[in-house]
């Protein structure tokens, strides 16, 4: 087996109990005291999640936005200075390669987030899409540190170890500044629905950046956050995560992401012909959120039954929402399916599937 890789701030985390696990190769916090304690934390006042394996890519040179505009499915046109842009990227056929934030720091010149486990993955795809533009591909994961802070109170409690504005910098904007004496780009996302900010600063940094926020925020109730609560947090939001909603064989129309899919931003991109196929069509299968009204959580890859007991689909992600107090999940069915009633079978019991739109919970984004 190989090594797993570590983030800066691995011995903070054993530090303060938490159990490690192997997350895509990287050896992280799964809980500290209990998945349970840290997602009602970070809805009722803010947790502190390290997300320092996350990949950072740098995309500079005279034809960047061009270049990123036939990289992925969004309308990279549309942004300017200070602002993020979610969108997938997508293989030829439709499927996706991943989903990543867009930063745009300047005309030629922006910065891409991507997930921890497609790196490498990702890393050759883009550079093998870049060959014909005038554009250079810089590996950045190693040099930054990424700690998010989340929830209800996470706005206020970074603004106080911030000397700059932060009232100004709206949902899916960055700006650069100060955090604790850390030099951070400060950005107004998250993956749990919930309001806050993404901390980009130097790996070396993160352990005094992320001591200093706990210390700060532990009056206000926030609590050190892993992987258990940000898994739970983002499905009570409906939030694809690639390798689940999202994957080669799962397109971005299927998965319901077709806001950001620009079929006529004026560019032709990657995995177009592809998508405008399936939307001309219509989706053959299509990604569906649920609620069971029963605690028994719903585990990836059960067979999703219709009316007959055949199966016809199968469960994506699955959990028990801390705040409904019942399991809630999404599953891939055929789109002729997903207004008729469906079930799953938990040890002999056939458990209906009550398909929502999400998110399951109120979110208070900014």
């Amino acid at each position: 087996m190989s090594e797993l890789k570590r983030t800066p701030l691995r011995d903070f985390h054993a530090t303060h109990g938490a159990r490690l696990v192997d997350f895509a190769g990287w050896e992280m916090p799964v809980q500290y005291r209990s998945i349970l304690e840290e997602h009602k934390a970070v809805r009722r006042a803010a947790g502190l999640f390290d997300v320092s394996h996350m990949g950072e890519v740098d995309v500079r040179g005279p034809e960047a936005g061009r270049f990123l505009n036939h990289l992925v499915t969004n309308d990279v046109a549309k942004l300017f200075p200070g602002r993020v842009l979610y969108t997938p990227m997508c293989y030829p056929e439709g499927g996706v390669v991943d989903d990543l934030l867009v930063y745009m720091r300047g005309a030629d010149d922006y910065f891409l987030c991507i997930n921890a486990g497609n790196i490498e993955k990702d890393l050759a795809w883009i550079r093998g899409q870049a060959a014909n533009f005038r554009v250079t591909i810089t590996d950045r994961s190693a040099d930054y540190a990424l700690l998010a802070v989340q929830g209800p109170v996470a706005a206020a409690l970074v603004q106080r170890l911030c000397p700059t504005p932060l009232d100004g910098v709206k949902y899916y904007h960055f700006t650069s500044g100060v955090v604790a004496g850390v030099s951070c780009l400060i950005s107004r996302t998250g993956y749990t629905g919930e309001d806050g900010f993404e901390l980009y600063h130097a790996a070396g940094e993160a352990v005094g950046l992320a001591t200093a926020l706990l210390e700060a925020g532990r009056p206000q109730g926030l609590e050190l956050a892993g992987l258990g609560a940000r898994d739970s947090l983002r499905l009570e939001a409906g939030y694809p995560l690639y390798g689940h909603e999202i994957t080669a064989e799962i397109s971005p129309l299927t998965a319901g992401l077709g806001w950001t899919v620009k079929l006529d931003k004026g560019a032709d991109f990657v995995g177009r012909a592809a998508l405008q196929a399936e939307k001309q069509a219509g989706s053959a299968r299509r990604v569906v959120f649920f609620r069971t009204g029963d605690r028994r959580i719903v585990r990836a890859d059960t067979p999703v039954l219709d009316a007959t007991g055949a199966a016809v689909g199968r469960v994506l992600s699955g959990t028990l929402s801390p705040i409904l107090n019942e399991a809630i999940g999404s599953a891939l069915v055929p789109a002729a399916s997903a207004s008729q009633p469906l079930a799953v079978d938990i040890r002999g019991a056939r458990v209906p599937l009550h398909v929502v739109k999400p998110p399951f919970v109120p979110l208070k984004k900014s």
